[in-house]
């Protein structure tokens, strides 16, 4: 039952409060009427009706692209052992977890047994189902053979997902570590230098420079650390919101292409989703003009966006993919070659995806030559800063003791 607090003035015109547990205002009314004269009675949400509407509150997280998978593969099974579209999806939105996608399983169910097919149900819900998903299914059902198209869809998201696992593994280490030297060097500057100013006070003629330049930021980051703090979200926040911008976008993407180190994963990374993409879209028996067109929206950068509506206008204009691809140098000269091959030969599809499987493997590759490059220069940097400060604090000290000697 609910807590009511109430307030109460006794004839003596002493005023009390208190609260009761009643069924309702009114029941909570007669308990205290007993007491004085009323002066108010009000429901009240002590602790005991925090914690239960704490408990109560559920924060609902959309679904993710290993949600959808697993709902693919589970639907491929099921559709192969041969049960029914409408019984796949009501049998697997009765195990989801994830409460907004079972809301989304069961308006997908309820509008294939209104007589929808399968690819218009799911292309109602864009930001959980990619346009390639769709165009994908749409393809199958038009040529039939749905649970080998939802194996092969099951398929290229289980890759998608290791691939964005490996880069965000590869991106956090360093990460991490330059985390660390920052928070050490901040530690060693605010914290232990100063401990050190005392004995070099009334002395700065015998200090060497390096130990003049950190006393003075130690000050500076003591004294105006609300400055620094301040710069740092604001230019936090710009990076943020500036990369949302078309402008800022277009700078940030072109500057990922020459970053030192981190060029070739990303550049394999671009390459790899575009033809994966372009490979299984091909094979499906989807238009090329969409597939262009897909390949274009999710290639995560606006350079090889550019690139591939450009050969998307080339080819509406009767060109072949290879053609537009000569004058460029996004995707290396073979990767082209071999493109226009498998046009001529006409395997793309098969052609684009042994490509796709061979820079997938080079990815691989490229992020365990970054890990092992990265780990050994992070050590380097944060030992040279480090020691810097160390050897600033020591060298005066061991001056000052030779010139007391």
């Amino acid at each position: 039952m609910p807590d009511f607090k109430y307030q109460v003035q006794a004839p003596g015109g002493r005023v009390t409060d208190g609260v009761v547990t009643a069924a309702s205002m009114d029941d909570a009314t007669d308990m205290v009427q007993n007491r004085g004269y009323i002066l108010n009675v009000s429901s009240f949400d002590g602790p005991k009706n925090i914690l239960e509407k704490m408990q109560s509150v559920s924060v609902e997280f959309g679904p993710g692209l290993k949600d959808v998978q697993a709902f693919t593969s589970q639907m491929a099974v099921m559709i192969k052992a041969g049960i029914n579209i409408r019984s796949a999806i009501e049998g697997i939105a009765q195990q989801v977890e994830n409460q907004k996608f079972k809301k989304i399983l069961i308006q997908i169910k309820d509008d294939v047994e209104s007589g929808q097919p399968f690819s218009e149900a799911l292309a109602k819900h864009p930001k959980v189902f990619s346009s390639l998903y769709i165009n994908m299914v749409k393809a199958s059902e038009l040529g039939g053979n749905f649970s080998h198209m939802l194996e092969r869809i099951a398929a290229y998201l289980s890759q998608q997902i290791e691939t964005r696992s490996m880069v965000r593994g590869a991106m956090i280490y360093p990460g991490i570590i330059a985390f660390m030297a920052i928070s050490t060097t901040i530690f060693l500057l605010t914290f232990v230098l100063p401990r050190f100013t005392a004995l070099f006070e009334g002395k700065d003629a015998l200090l060497p420079k390096p130990t003049l330049i950190l006393i003075t930021m130690s000050w500076f980051m003591r004294t105006y650390w609300f400055l620094l703090l301040g710069g740092a979200i604001a230019l936090f926040c710009g990076f943020f919101y500036g990369t949302k911008t078309p402008t800022g976008k277009l700078y940030w993407d072109k500057i990922k292409l020459k970053l030192p180190i981190f060029k070739s994963m990303l550049r394999a990374l671009y390459i790899t989703r575009g033809l994966h993409t372009m490979s299984e879209l091909i094979s499906a028996g989807v238009p090329v003009l969409e597939t262009l067109k897909i390949t274009a929206n999710i290639s995560g950068n606006i350079l090889y966006e550019r690139l591939w509506q450009r050969v998307h206008d080339a080819v509406k204009q009767g060109e072949k993919i290879a053609t537009p691809l000569m004058d460029q140098n996004l995707l290396p000269n073979n990767v082209v070659q071999m493109i226009s091959a498998g046009e001529e030969s006409g395997n793309l599809g098969e052609v684009l995806m042994d490509v796709a499987e061979f820079y997938a493997k080079e990815l691989r590759n490229v992020i365990k030559a970054v890990t092992a490059m990265i780990e050994p220069l992070m050590i380097v940097c944060m030992g040279f800063v480090v020691g810097f400060i160390a050897m600033s604090i020591i060298l005066p000290i061991f001056k000052m003791s030779s010139l007391a000697k």
